[in-house]
């Protein structure tokens, strides 16, 4: 029986891979996330299974690999925390889950959105106190202003069909367009200056890292809404803070945080000292933080599961690996280039 090393457990992973598994594999859970103090928990297994707030470098790679792991199965679709260049080298092969519930993602975000409009964070602090006044709690609606979404993959296109549904004009901006969506594609100065709602939905990229920043924040229409559930590192923090307390931000949404990896998914309640810029932002009244829950949904983490079980299974059975990232495979964008030549019997050739 082969057996998986599984970082970053919690209760939802455990049960529902439980779940899955049938018993196919002996899967070892570790609380620790997977970083280089924690390699010693991987010795003498088959496969490690890691999040997305795992820090996967060349250190982790050839600890995995000196340890006896020949695959390292992500079960998350983001993977710019693993090093692709140093699994190459090494003969580590990296498989994902590259789509589990862009529903939930999506929903999520809108809900963030809809409880900054309405203010139902004031307003259910205040209830608990007995206090039903509504003073301060005037929000505006969402039919008739402009979306301005930033990334059109399956979840920024199904957040643009839930602002449709409220009536909402729908503008996207893509480094790489898709003409089929039928989406209003704009240059990226102009969806800031239009957009009363802006949410982030693309890839953390060298070229996207900090997107939002200083520069583009002093461009966006005054008072605009920041919705952020992809990637902490879109953002410049400290910038946004700024931003917020000018007020050129009236409000935002974040389920990431650039510095997420040592707070978020952990009670840190009892922690003196604590991050100052996510504890500054997580003390204003216009600012939402939820702790990168976004996917975290009955049916998520079913696919997580299914899918990653899956992608271990075809690993082993020898069979093509639909759902494999490789350094030399990566197209524009860090997409799987479809025809790579590198690819032989739909496995990555590292000869």
């Amino acid at each position: 029986m082969k057996t998986i090393a599984f970082f970053d457990a919690k209760p939802y992973d455990r049960e529902s891979f439980d779940r899955f598994n049938n018993g196919r594999y002996e899967i070892r859970y570790f609380e620790s996330r997977l970083k280089a103090a924690a390699l010693p928990l991987a010795k003498g297994c088959d496969a490690a299974c890691a999040f997305v707030n795992a820090e996967i470098d060349r250190t982790v790679v050839e600890g995995l690999v000196a340890n006896g792991v020949k695959v390292l199965a992500m079960r998350c679709a983001g993977y710019n925390n693993v090093d692709f260049k140093a699994a190459y080298e090494n003969g580590l092969t990296v498989v994902r889950v590259p789509a589990y519930s862009p529903y939930a993602v999506a929903e999520h975000a809108v809900a963030l959105l809809m409880a900054l409009t309405r203010h139902i964070h004031k307003a259910a602090a205040r209830t608990r106190d007995f206090n039903f006044s509504l003073v301060g709690l005037t929000g505006f609606d969402l039919h008739g202003k402009t979306a301005g979404v930033i990334g059109t993959g399956k979840i920024g296109r199904i957040f643009c069909d839930i602002c449709k549904g409220f009536g909402m004009k729908v503008i996207a901006y893509d480094a790489f367009p898709n003409p089929a969506s039928g989406l209003d594609y704009v240059p990226l100065e102009q969806l800031l200056a239009e957009a009363d709602v802006i949410s982030l939905h693309c890839p953390l990229l060298p070229d996207t890292h900090h997107l939002i920043n200083a520069e583009t924040l002093a461009k966006v229409k005054p008072g605009v809404t920041l919705i952020n559930t992809s990637r902490g590192g879109l953002v410049d923090s400290e910038a946004l803070l700024a931003a917020l307390r000018e007020g050129m931000v009236g409000a935002a949404g974040l389920d990431v945080y650039e510095e997420e990896s040592e707070w978020f998914y952990e009670d840190r309640s009892d922690v003196t000292l604590q991050n100052k810029t996510l504890s500054l932002l997580v003390s204003l009244p216009n600012v939402i933080v939820t702790s990168h829950q976004a996917f975290l949904t009955k049916e998520a983490l079913a696919n997580i599961a299914q899918t990653t079980l899956s992608n271990l299974d075809d690993y082993f059975a020898g069979r093509p690996l639909e759902n494999e990232i490789c350094y030399r495979c990566m197209g524009t964008g860090g997409a799987l280039k479809a025809n790579c030549p590198r690819r032989i019997n739909g496995r990555c050739h590292r000869g």
